[in-house]
């Protein structure tokens, strides 16, 4: 109940914050069977908006109603209307942070019967780490829509000019001798977050801190943020964008970092592995086929890649639950899949959600550089066993707790200041883990 309370609080402030005139599109006036989808405004996303035709011609009776919003404005918004049971929404786009939380809240509606009823859905087609990192209790909350891990990427000509073999499977060692041996004027030797945010510089930092020895909390909720292990993964990773990272590193997140890249200013890359939307479009990057694809470097732990998916719900509040399914389930069929290929363009197809994606001699032929490796990265990914030692949580990228939102914050802001020269690395995780053992209390004042 006590985090029940926490996510209502946090979702009280989100809407107190934001104005109920989101961008909407589809059929303004509503009908009884108007299905109303609060979706981010990603490219993947917009593309499902623009087939929506389909659906509703399969479906005249059903209109749809998209709200369509930015990454923060729909983690906020969506939250709050879920969290308050206003039945808003009728379809949510959450994450597989959200969807075990509010599963247990009782705030999503169990899926499993209407994915047991929907012939040719195939659950089993959904990647493994995906489905179960979006169920609870054995059951899924959400289907993803498409999932991601991450991944290095490497300038494969510049690696053979200087000489370099990288590894299919690299250590951070391997790619920091690499990143000095390739800095230079006109060329940073790699790109990483550094911009605050718990979506931001943390994604990549905590998988360093994870595959380091590193924890969050140790097992009996001990705030453990000052460890040698993970002092020496966060200054590993500030040591290694201050010397030879991009300028401004302190700044930069995923989208800065993928505009450097792409436009040839950085010999490496650690982030997200749809970051290839980007990388190998002709129209957006000036290194289509120089890119070659590694795994998530590692330490002590193997395969130390994060794990995310953009999924769809149904909050219990909405009163259209079968309407919501019929849509959700037509936007994560392989027969969808089969349409963006189709209609939009192979390149365009939603990654990282189901098996047989990867089957399909189409997007085999472009995905050629980064699909197995994707797939092996999202397969690889444990959510439950994120670190070397045990933790009382779950997530790799994330801690899959209320508080996490606004904790993570706190943290990445003081790693950015490190980054950014302000602090020591030492000073900015004193401080944090001042906010963590907070966190800490509270769990162990449960116990």
């Amino acid at each position: 109940m006590k985090a029940l309370r926490r996510w209502a609080a946090c979702a009280a402030a989100a809407a107190l914050t934001l104005t109920a005139g989101c961008a909407g599109a589809g059929t303004l006036g509503a009908t009884d069977r108007t299905v109303t989808i609060a979706m981010v405004s990603n490219s993947q996303m917009t593309d499902a908006r623009s087939l929506a035709r389909h659906f509703e011609e399969a479906n005249p009776d059903i209109q749809l109603r998209f709200v369509t919003l930015s990454e923060n404005q729909a983690r906020a918004k969506i939250t709050a209307s879920t969290a308050m049971g206003g039945g808003e929404f009728d379809v949510v786009m959450i994450s597989n942070y959200e969807t075990p939380q509010w599963a247990e809240n009782g705030w999503l509606t169990n899926l499993s019967d209407y994915i047991a009823n929907t012939p040719g859905y195939d659950q089993d087609d959904f990647i493994p780490s995906l489905r179960e990192s979006l169920s609870y209790e054995g059951d899924m909350y959400s289907v993803p829509f498409y999932g991601e891990s991450s991944f290095l990427m490497y300038r494969k000509d510049l690696f053979e000019q200087a000489g370099i073999e990288m590894p299919h499977n690299p250590t951070w060692q391997q790619v920091a001798d690499a990143a000095a041996k390739l800095d230079g004027p006109d060329m940073v030797g790699i790109c990483l977050r550094g911009k605050p945010g718990w979506g931001e510089v943390l994604a990549p930092l905590d998988t360093v801190i994870n595959t380091f020895g590193g924890r969050w909390y140790d097992m009996e909720w001990n705030a453990a943020l000052d460890s040698p292990e993970a002092t020496e993964a966060v200054k590993f990773y500030v040591d290694l964008v201050r010397e030879h990272g991009e300028p401004g590193a302190a700044t930069s997140g995923f989208g800065e970092c993928a505009t450097q890249f792409a436009q040839g200013r950085a010999a490496m890359w650690y982030d997200a592995t749809s970051a290839v939307s980007v990388l190998e479009d002709p129209k957006e990057s000036n290194v289509v086929g120089k890119v070659g694809y590694a795994l998530a470097p590692m330490v002590e732990k193997p395969n130390p890649g994060w794990l995310y998916a953009w999924s769809l719900g149904i909050p219990t509040s909405s009163d259209k639950k079968d309407d919501a399914w019929k849509f959700i389930a037509w936007m994560t069929d392989k027969n969808y899949i089969k349409l963006v290929g189709e209609e939009l363009g192979w390149a365009r197809v939603p990654p990282g959600n189901r098996l047989s994606t990867y089957q399909i001699p189409q997007y085999q032929e472009v995905s050629a550089a980064f699909g197995a490796v994707t797939l092996e990265s999202i397969e690889s990914a444990n959510p439950r066993k994120p670190t070397v030692q045990p933790v009382p949580y779950t997530g790799i990228q994330f801690l899959a707790i209320p508080e996490f939102q606004d904790l993570g914050t706190r943290v990445s802001q003081q790693i950015s200041a490190a980054i950014a020269g302000q602090k020591s690395v030492e000073e900015a995780l004193k401080q944090s883990q001042d906010y963590a053992e907070v966190v800490g209390r509270t769990y162990q004042e449960k116990s």
